[in-house]
């Protein structure tokens, strides 16, 4: 007999490791910045949005709000720190015109997690209603996360270059969704499988994009395409 629970557990370790890429993958991203000095015309809205996407989730995966998520707490309390890491290089590298649309969106992230957390759990009284309530904002959440590229996207194709599109976080994106979609659809849960099949198609556009436009990319051009980027 096939034990659906082991399944889930192993299937939610490989959907650890392969976050775990996912976080890591903008690293090459990072370290060019570092060496330029400057963020180019590389986006801040992924590793923004992917801060309160992660507080979340790991807020989701507590046992008072749903059961038997340990491993999402795991990843996603990895991810919280590790972007920040990342959004604090990309503000130290950024012009104060950016800078000053990162600390507003950092500023409302804080306000709104604490605000969820204290309604949560002092309104809201039974496991089923807390699920619920934390499930929906994270789906939302986690959407926006695996679409927040969508300006980086729309630059590719009206540039017909993939030079500020890192081809490893699209990958871990669509890998990414694809694998926990598979561990919620074990033991149903409609709030990591809905937002996890959308990051799935999300990774998948990127990688069609990518092999459409990386021949017309010039990896050697000093770029100087607007700055569409919206915090």
């Amino acid at each position: 007999m096939v034990n659906t629970d082991a399944i889930r557990t192993a299937i939610g370790i490989i959907g650890n490791i392969i976050s775990f890429c996912l976080f890591m993958s903008p690293v090459p991203t990072f370290m060019k910045i570092w060496k330029a000095k400057s963020v180019q015309d590389f986006k801040p809205d992924p590793y923004v949005v992917t801060i309160l996407n992660c507080a979340m989730w790991s807020f989701y995966g507590m046992p008072f709000v749903s059961k038997h998520n340990t491993l999402v707490v795991t990843i996603n309390g990895f991810g919280f720190f590790l972007e920040i890491f990342y959004t604090s290089i990309f503000f130290a590298f950024s012009t104060w015109n950016k800078r000053k649309k990162i600390l507003i969106a950092l500023l409302a992230e804080v306000i709104f997690l604490v605000l969820v957390i204290f309604i949560v759990m002092y309104a809201v009284h039974t496991l089923k209603q807390r699920t619920l309530i934390v499930g929906l904002i994270c789906i939302v959440f986690n959407v926006l996360m695996y679409f927040s590229p969508l300006t980086v996207m729309r630059q590719v194709i009206k540039t017909k270059s993939v030079k500020y599109m890192p081809f490893l976080l699209s990958l871990a994106n669509f890998a990414n969704g694809l694998v926990w979609m598979v561990y919620a659809l074990l033991k149903w849960d409609p709030f990591v499988v809905i937002p996890n099949g959308l990051g799935a198609l999300s990774g998948l556009v990127q990688l069609l994009l990518y092999a459409a436009f990386y021949r017309t990319t010039n990896w050697d051009e000093d770029t100087s395409t607007p700055d569409c980027s919206n915090v």
